[in-house]
């Protein structure tokens, strides 16, 4: 509505002096500097091909800041200041990854990125993290590439993970299924246009026929398939003693329902990427019963730091912490520790910092990183999934 001469709406009824001070504490309120933050920016898979894996990031993201909140901040340079988190959703792709990537660093003005987690995602975030000079600290990335220079193959300045790498993971898996599971041949269905699943075959065919084993079958899928068939028929007719399948939780229990259908016997192992207890609520048909995987950590062999955690995750959530919740927890740590050793608000400063690191206790265990190294040498655990549930098996170190 459109006033030719607008109404007073009874302003003159109002003392001089009351509008007066209204008006002039409007005007120093908003000349008042904002607080001062430490922005940490999420880069999760909440949408997409692994969603559980986005909850879990973003939820211990979340219960991190509180608790640092709670207790005033971080520490920088003798000021407590608090943490503000920016979530974004990569929707588990490639290309949103480094475009949410490039929000967070240029827009959104993060001091730390942590994640993604997917390698696929953490891959090309962590090409942009590392042009523009912003640290990033991946949870649950496993591919040596994510933290590795494309061009001269030395590790990346601005790019660090939480966990393992396939390098360690692969012989871990070989190891157990040769020693533990007494399997001489195996039988590898991954998909090829993944790049953890991929990383994570090339490795497991050299390390296991390097312990004496041979693999007698290698079959690829693409993200998206759903008919299995043709590969688990070849794998039938190879008769493995065992079926290596480094796919995420969600296709491994159909997976495995079509290899049950069509008589194979075989036991199933499994890389990190079965982590999500999701996986069990997916497998109706309990094909995976008995099946062994390699993980993070296990709530079963906990340290007191992680009982803790355990525990205040439980209380937050509802839930235990998968090891994606576990290791987003201990890369917050990393990244809290990073700018409180840096002493100021400041990029370079803060990767500066964590380069330095050279020892981290976290939730998901001891931390070592070697001079130069962007990725921790920490223990695995080999899990086993029975009576519909996760079960700690052994733990190796590295």
């Amino acid at each position: 509505m459109y006033f030719a001469n607008p109404p007073m709406f009874g302003l003159r009824s109002i003392p001089f002096a009351i509008v007066a001070l209204t008006i002039g504490s409007l005007l120093v309120a908003s000349c008042q500097p904002s607080k001062p933050s430490v922005k940490i920016g999420i880069n999760a898979e909440l949408t997409g091909e692994m969603p559980a894996v986005g909850a879990s990031c973003k939820q211990a993201a979340e219960l991190f800041a509180e608790q640092v909140n709670r207790d005033g901040g971080i520490m920088v340079g003798g000021t407590k200041i608090p943490v503000e988190l920016s979530v974004v959703d990569n929707s588990c792709k490639a290309d949103q990854s480094a475009a949410a990537a490039q929000r967070l660093i240029s827009q959104n003005g993060v001091l730390v990125m942590v994640g993604p987690d997917a390698s696929s995602c953490a891959i090309p975030a962590g090409e942009l993290a590392e042009s523009l000079g912003c640290l990033m600290i991946s949870p649950w990335s496993t591919n040596p590439k994510t933290t590795q220079d494309t061009q001269t193959g030395k590790p990346k300045k601005n790019v660090f993970r939480a966990c393992f790498t396939d390098r360690f993971e692969s012989p871990v898996l070989a190891a157990f299924a040769t020693k533990n599971l007494h399997a001489k041949t195996a039988a590898v269905l991954y998909d090829v246009t993944s790049e953890a699943p991929t990383s994570q075959s090339a490795l497991f065919k050299e390390a296991f026929e390097k312990a004496g084993g041979k693999v007698v079958s290698m079959e690829t899928y693409s993200t998206g398939d759903r008919d299995f068939s043709a590969q688990l028929t070849k794998i039938r007719e190879s008769a493995p003693d065992i079926i290596y399948l480094p796919a995420p939780y969600n296709d491994t229990p159909l997976i495995a329902a079509q290899a049950r259908q069509l008589g194979i016997k075989a036991p199933f192992l499994g890389s990190d990427a079965w982590s999500s207890p999701d996986i069990i609520k997916l497998d109706t048909g309990k094909n995976l019963e008995g099946s062994y995987f390699c993980n993070h950590y296990s709530t079963e062999a906990a340290t007191p730091k992680a009982k803790q955690f355990i525990a205040d995750y439980t209380a937050r959530y509802g839930n235990a912490p998968d090891d994606v919740a576990a290791l987003t927890y201990d890369a917050m740590g990393l990244a809290s520790q990073s700018i409180s050793s840096a002493g100021k608000v400041d990029r370079t400063a803060v990767r500066d910092a964590m380069a330095a690191t050279r020892t981290f206790e976290g939730v998901t265990g001891h931390f070592v990183y070697p001079e130069g190294a962007r990725d921790p040498e920490k223990s695995a655990v080999i899990m086993q999934i029975k009576d519909g549930s996760f079960h700690w098996v052994s733990t190796v170190d590295p």
